[in-house]
């Protein structure tokens, strides 16, 4: 249990980077590494998401700017109100051994690095079992595919359980599926194989609601 922890915690949260109390600096080569395994990959919905966090907390570290630096350029960073980091797939930036600058809101703010497998381009209207059917495949298969061939083949009783999709909804809502858990505005859908060609909507007493988040719903 202990080993399955660390590696989920590699996976989907801490990688690298360092702090002080003014700048966040870390290699864009980690971000460029993980773009290119969701570039190369065939995803509709899966993709990995960048954030900067607050070490105690895991409160979004606010940016009041950023810049990609190369030893003979500096361009402006892309970054939302969420402190998530819009960062370009460039090969030219890994070749030239670019570094993220950051310098957070709050100068006190400790902060690191979290990367997420998350879906985007995912509404309400995809919400039928076939969708996140699909979903939940990607899902598995990016996390396979970024766990490298060493874990996953060769070590997959380290990786961590995906058993289906969590999705956190705007407001709660519930739905009258037994497969559908909901507490407060976050659901977890545990999907089986039945689902692959069902395009059933899920039903809901609810009025539909905007969806925020979707991730993996990983049991351990």
């Amino acid at each position: 249990m202990k080993n399955s922890c660390f590696v989920l915690l590699t996976l989907l949260a801490f990688v690298g980077g360092s702090a002080n109390a003014k700048e966040f600096v870390v290699s864009y080569d980690g971000f460029y590494d993980r773009l290119k395994v969701v570039e190369k990959g065939n995803f509709e919905f899966a993709r990995v998401n960048f954030y900067i966090v607050d070490i105690a907390t895991l409160e979004p570290c606010k940016v009041k700017k950023g810049e990609i630096v190369t030893e003979n350029s500096s361009s402006p960073l892309t970054y939302t109100n969420q402190a998530q980091l819009l960062l370009p797939y460039d090969k030219q930036l890994d070749k030239d051994k670019a570094v993220v600058v950051i310098e957070p809101e709050n100068p006190n703010h400790d902060c690191q690095l979290k990367f997420q497998i998350e879906a985007d381009h995912f509404s309400a209207k995809n919400l039928n079992k076939a969708d996140i059917y699909q979903l939940h495949s990607e899902f598995n298969e990016l996390l396979s595919d970024l766990s490298g061939f060493f874990v996953s083949k060769l070590m997959g009783f380290l990786l961590p359980e995906q058993k289906g999709v969590k999705i956190t909804f705007s407001r709660p809502v519930t739905f009258d599926d037994p497969q559908v858990q909901c507490a407060q505005s976050s659901c977890t859908f545990e999907v089986n194989e039945a689902w692959q060609e069902n395009s059933q909507m899920f039903n809901s007493p609810n009025t539909p609601v905007d969806i925020a988040q979707v991730t993996p719903w990983i049991s351990k």
